[in-house]
């Protein structure tokens, strides 16, 4: 990937080169590459979409031409790599490059989807469980070279998105697919990086203690649009007091974080799902030089 940016030497504009941007896309012949962090909420398109509008007025032209290196799902923070003209040309290097992340697993509980998207569903003892098991069990994972994607995913099935099969209680003929977890390390309970988690609220009674995004419309804030789903097992209460884990992950393309989560679960005789996520960098962009959106977009 190093190769193909000096080829093409796209300008990066990030916190440590904040550089302004001429009123001409032209004086940008090898594109532009944004990192950026994304909020919470937002969806990847919803970054696409806020550059894109802010680009448009910049250089005066609706002919601009742009995408993203790697999705982040809506419940997840942290680097989003955005690529503009030519630089788009990078997006497929760039989403093969390893990638770092903190996740969140909560543990004594699973949901459909391995994550908040879902109500939770089944309930697993915790007691049993030690600091040291999870430490091995995080530990355990470098040794894995292939991962059954979750129902809830984009894959395909005999040309139908697994997701759209799940939704509609069909079962989903999924294979294991090809990974590498080049690291994966449980985090003591004072390391910095857990602070830069954002975790969802949960809501107000039993039945509002998760949510999906369901579509996206317009508004303000540009947000999509956020519906409970149906009720859970547990409390909000009783859900906040689920013990939790707390993992760095380095891992290739394709991994899914949220199977990791059931794997863990899994591996420590309980159930786990995963409650926050965070890419924290992505081959050689970190997020904490990656731009905040309203700062630099406005």
């Amino acid at each position: 990937m190093e190769d193909i940016r000096q080829t093409l030497h796209p300008l990066v504009i990030d916190r440590r080169n904040p550089v302004r941007l001429e009123d001409d896309m032209a004086a940008y012949p090898s594109g532009i590459i944004f990192p950026v962090d994304k909020p919470y909420r937002w969806t990847s398109s919803d970054v696409v979409r806020k550059i894109k509008y802010f680009l448009r007025n910049r250089f005066n032209t609706k002919n601009v031409k742009i995408g993203h290196a790697g999705t982040l799902d809506p419940l997840a923070t942290g680097l989003l790599i955005i690529c503009v003209g030519k630089a788009c040309k990078l997006s497929e290097a760039l989403q093969a490059e390893k990638k770092e992340y903190i996740a969140e697993f909560t543990l004594g509980a699973t949901t459909p989807s391995f994550d908040r998207e879902h109500p939770i569903d089944a309930l697993f003892p915790t007691s049993h469980i030690a600091e040291e098991d999870m430490r091995k069990a995080a530990l355990s994972f470098t040794s894995q070279t292939e991962q059954m994607p979750p129902a809830y995913s984009a894959k395909y099935v005999n040309g139908t998105r697994s997701y759209y099969l799940a939704r509609n209680g069909e079962e989903s003929d999924l294979k294991p697919a090809a990974i590498k977890i080049y690291d994966s390390e449980l985090l003591d309970p004072d390391n910095p990086l857990i602070q830069t988690l954002t975790r969802p609220s949960y809501g107000t009674d039993a039945l509002h203690n998760t949510f999906t995004v369901k579509k996206r419309i317009a508004s303000e804030e540009n947000r999509p649009v956020v519906r409970y789903t149906e009720g859970s097992l547990l409390s909000p209460e009783e859900i906040r007091s689920l013990p939790t884990a707390v993992l760095r992950i380095e891992c290739s393309k394709g991994t899914y974080i949220r199977s990791m989560a059931r794997d863990f679960g899994a591996m420590l005789s309980s159930g786990a799902f995963m409650s926050a996520l965070r890419r924290s960098a992505s081959g050689g962009f970190r997020v904490e030089d990656a731009l905040d959106i309203k700062e630099y977009f406005g």
